[in-house]
């Protein structure tokens, strides 16, 4: 019965309805593949898109922070063979002195405070804090050139430079050195 209902129908459709269905079935049936699998399809391959753009940076990040680590591999080893040739006794401490002696700002030393900070891996950052006063420029020039030492790895961490009060030929310095030691 079902079946002579839709074959009556059909026929008594004009050749223009017939058409007008017929492209509306199409219409239909297009709509469903573009919303369920065309769309989908789309918004899949702009996901993958972003996902690559970011996978990308993601390398390139990577790659910056290779080229860092290889950096600072090879600045481990040039500290490795420094901290080799330095005598087994150095301090700081004792080689600032040292220095002051030779560069003849030994009598302006104020004070000199020492410290130790924790460790960094296999070293121990020690520093030192110095003041300077009533020196001349050309003394703190020769002083600094003989303190900041790459051999010894020395290095001026901080350093602050004023005119003293009662004499502007001379200068007052407060510094912070540092080195490194092994544990």
């Amino acid at each position: 019965m079902a079946m002579d209902y839709w074959t009556k129908f059909k026929f008594r459709l004009t050749k223009r309805e017939r058409y007008y269905v017929s492209a509306g079935i199409v219409m239909v049936i297009l709509i469903v593949i573009l919303q369920f699998a065309l769309f989908p399809f789309l918004a899949e391959k702009k996901k993958v898109r972003r996902s690559i753009q970011a996978k990308e940076q993601t390398l390139k990040k990577l790659i910056s922070l290779s080229s860092e680590y290889m950096a600072l591999k090879t600045n481990s080893v040039d500290i490795e063979k420094a901290l080799a040739g330095r005598p087994g006794n150095f301090t700081l401490f004792s080689f600032l002195e040292k220095q002051a002696g030779r560069s003849g700002v030994k009598p302006n030393i104020k004070y000199m405070k020492p410290s130790t900070s924790t460790n960094r891996e296999s070293y121990n950052e020690s520093t030192v804090e110095m003041k300077l006063e009533n020196v001349t420029l050309e003394q703190l020039v020769e002083y600094l050139y003989l303190v900041e030492s790459p051999e010894n790895l020395v290095m001026i961490k901080r350093i602050s430079i004023k005119q003293s009060r009662g004499s502007p030929e001379y200068l007052t310095v407060l510094m912070q050195l540092v080195t490194y030691l092994r544990d």
